[in-house]
């Protein structure tokens, strides 16, 4: 009984504490799952229709209506449609030197519209992953919270005696109090997949950021070598020959992603999916020379050794996008649960506590004892909450010129 008492404590401890930050991190995960969809309906020039059936984009014509397009100083790269309601997207940096995104239709090429480089993704990205803090301070703090959630994990099956018959136990309705404890448990044992998932890919980052970050597949070029500049027309009139020689080289590549040509990396890089399941599309790359089109390197994800393969799966994994909407649905889903495990912790210890002082709003008087009972740790969880909000316009100008 005292080693089960211990645990409550434990778990009580390291889920209540940090409520607000960890609830704060979670539905910003949640909603960058979907991120690209918020953006599609914050966008109409996003939006193509009637929609696609799966067809490949037509690469050289999303390259023709980008290089003639007014006021391109560089083309960065180009992604596929996430989908086929979704023009594809490509990444340029206009005259002024702001950067930006053009979206294109994938099978005719017209233009569609201009957006910012800053949208909805990137903000709940950044927000998720850093707080808007430069990468080297923001992703070590956020990541902590995977092993608090280690943490949580493993006091949370302590406490709940013979967990594995609560997947059918509905939430009973006698009071608040006890609905809200029996909606934090089935929440739980129906997320544990998800909370091991999360909590994994999350200590990874985590170890990634502390220096053990894999080396990702690339050609290194001399910095004696010669960097010609490449405008936007000369490396469109360039791109064919490329195109045709990088699915010559390898015609299994189902290309999603082109890098173009940069002062660091002269090269068109053709990214994309083939045989290895659960890597990220530059596992899979071809890359080739834009004066000659000559392959200059093919990468295959089935050829990554086992600490390049974990790197590459973390973020498939992580936000659930290696199945298209299969997948990403049911991490939103979860994701949301995940957030609610947060939320309803509190919720069930501010109705204990104003369920004991007995009076007649006995929730908002439990939710003041709540914050209070947060001791000093409110106060750093609330200042990492408005940081991220803080820091929000260094984002929006960091490329604006």
């Amino acid at each position: 009984m005292k080693t089960s008492r211990l645990w409550w404590h434990v778990h009580h401890w390291v889920g209540f504490k940090l409520a607000l930050f960890m609830s704060f991190v979670f539905l910003t995960g949640t909603l960058a799952v979907v991120s690209n969809e918020i953006d599609w309906l914050l966008q109409p020039s996003l939006r193509v229709s009637p929609p696609g059936e799966g067809a490949e984009p037509d690469w050289e014509k999303i390259v023709a209506g980008a290089t003639t397009h007014p006021g391109i100083k560089q083309i960065q790269g180009i992604e596929e449609p996430i989908a086929g309601a979704f023009a594809a997207r490509v990444s340029v940096i206009w005259d002024d030197g702001r950067y930006g995104l053009l979206h294109i239709h994938p099978a005719t090429g017209a233009v569609q519209g201009e957006a910012p480089w800053v949208g909805a993704q990137r903000v709940l990205r950044n927000m998720h992953r850093h707080l808007n803090l430069p990468v080297w301070i923001g992703v070590p703090i956020v990541c902590t919270l995977a092993f608090l959630m280690l943490v949580s994990l493993v006091s949370s099956l302590m406490v709940y005696k013979k967990w594995w018959r609560g997947f059918l136990k509905l939430p009973r309705r006698r009071d608040a109090r006890t609905w809200w404890g029996d909606f934090h448990r089935l929440a739980g044992v129906w997320s544990l997949w998800f909370v091991t998932l999360i909590t994994l890919t999350g200590i990874w980052y985590f170890v990634e950021q502390m220096g053990a970050d894999a080396p990702v597949p690339r050609v290194a070029f001399s910095k004696d070598a010669p960097r010609a500049a490449h405008g936007p027309i000369e490396a469109g009139q360039r791109f064919a020959a490329s195109l045709r020689a990088a699915r010559a080289a390898d015609p299994q590549l189902d290309i999603q992603s082109v890098r173009f040509p940069s002062a660091r990396s002269p090269a068109f890089v053709f990214e994309g999916a083939k045989s290895a399941m659960l890597v990220r599309p530059r596992a899979n790359a071809v890359w080739t020379d834009v004066a000659s089109g000559r392959v200059l390197a093919t990468y295959d994800g089935a050829d990554l050794d086992l600490h390049q393969r974990i790197s590459e799966m973390a973020d498939p994994l992580h936000f659930g996008t290696f199945g298209g909407y299969w997948t990403k649905i049911p991490w939103f889903v979860f994701g949301g649960l995940l957030t609610s495990l947060s939320v309803s912790g509190v919720a069930i210890y501010a109705l204990r506590i104003g369920r004991e002082l007995k009076q007649a709003t006995p929730f908002a008087l439990g939710l003041g004892r709540a914050w209070h009972g947060m001791a000093k740790w409110r106060w750093l969880a609330l200042a990492l909450v408005l940081t991220a909000f803080i820091m929000l316009p260094a984002l929006l100008a960091e490329r604006a010129g």
